[in-house]
């Protein structure tokens, strides 16, 4: 694999050139860190360095997939506490630092064994923990069981706990994907011109129960047409009773900022994953906007920023899926998303980024 060239910058040539890179007040881009803990301080120094001359003010390190924590956690099996090693290297490069964790998803051994009924179940009867689907990750939790609920918050206040941490990023907030972005039928086989059971989710015993009795009728054995609508809506609240009730809440306790990854939309993200995120109670909301995964151009990035920012009150950062584009197409796909009133984009990831990536994304905010 080619490394980026690295490059070293006096104090007073680096405060110029930040001074020049650096975005708009009233403009904020971010960019997701997935975990690496090979590279040294010397080098997380001198790529938050780049980043921040090159008009990122946030950062997303991926400190919780699921399973083991790369945090001082005292609830989670502990990786590392990689995160405290980027924390104030983050901190002497003037960036903000937003844990991102996994939600949904929970692979820790020890909750599959002792909570097998705590896990999402499809329209078939088989559970996440034992049947996922398309990938042997999508091990997802019940969004709606208490426990669940109580299990994910704890998470959300270990890390809003941390006094350095500007806030806590949510990622896979959601059912599994009842439909996935077009591009990736082929790579998994199927067609989903509709939602078919293997991928109709939210049926797990507790589930089925809350609803009959709210509606005298098991969700598992409705006719066509049968509470349709009354089913579709409880499951998008089972998601939104999660973010607004439980963690929300949690970070907010401990002064800290809350936002999440969200499907495009919220339109597309209510029919493919029923996240209906335009009801959340977040700080800041930062859609994934992966034009190549729906066969789309950078127009439709355009179109999906301008319905969030009609939804929602609070900033939108459009996600942008940095590897599918040339220089021209990222600068071109920024501007784009500013246009459509976006308040800053964010890059996925950093390890698709380059010099020629940075200076594209350098001239793309100073216009």
């Amino acid at each position: 694999m080619l490394r980026r060239r690295e490059f070293f910058l006096a104090p007073a040539a680096l405060a110029a050139l930040r001074s020049a890179a650096a975005a708009p007040a009233s403009l904020k881009n971010w960019c997701w860190i997935p975990t690496n803990t090979r590279r040294t301080a010397d080098d997380w120094k001198r790529r938050f360095e780049q980043m921040r001359a090159s008009g990122i003010a946030a950062i997303l390190p991926e400190v919780y997939a699921g399973n083991e924590a790369f945090f001082a956690s005292t609830r989670l099996p502990v990786k590392s506490d990689w995160l405290g090693m980027l924390l104030p290297l983050a901190k002497a490069a003037g960036l903000e630092v937003h844990a991102w964790m996994w939600s949904m998803p929970c692979l820790n051994p020890a909750i599959l064994e002792a909570h097998p009924d705590w896990y999402n179940v499809n329209a078939l009867g088989e559970s996440a923990a034992t049947k996922p689907a398309y990938v042997p990750y999508y091990k997802f939790l019940d969004p709606g069981r208490p426990e669940v609920r109580e299990f994910v918050r704890d998470t959300v206040r270990e890390l809003a706990s941390i006094p350095e941490l500007a806030g806590v990023h949510l990622d896979y907030i959601r059912h599994p994907d009842a439909i996935l972005p077009t591009t990736l039928w082929k790579k998994y086989n199927i067609v989903q011109d509709r939602v078919y059971p293997p991928y109709d989710y939210g049926y797990s015993e507790y589930e089925r129960a809350q609803f009959k009795k709210k509606y005298s009728a098991d969700p598992m054995s409705l006719k066509p047409g049968q509470l349709e609508a009354e089913w579709f809506q409880f499951r998008l609240d089972m998601v939104t009773g999660l973010v607004n009730d439980y963690l929300a809440p949690a970070a907010h306790s401990k002064g800290k900022q809350i936002t999440a990854a969200v499907f495009p939309g919220p339109t597309l993200a209510r029919k493919m994953v029923r996240q209906d995120w335009g009801r959340w109670n977040l700080d800041g909301f930062l859609p994934m906007l992966y034009h190549s995964f729906y066969d789309a151009s950078p127009e439709w990035v355009g179109e999906q920023t301008r319905e969030a920012v009609a939804t929602v009150s609070k900033p939108v950062y459009s996600g942008l899926f940095v590897s599918a584009m040339d220089e021209a197409t990222l600068a071109r796909t920024i501007g784009i998303a500013r246009a459509a009133g976006a308040s800053g984009v964010s890059l996925f990831s950093d390890g698709a980024m380059n010099d020629a990536r940075w200076a594209a994304m350098q001239n793309a905010i100073r216009k």
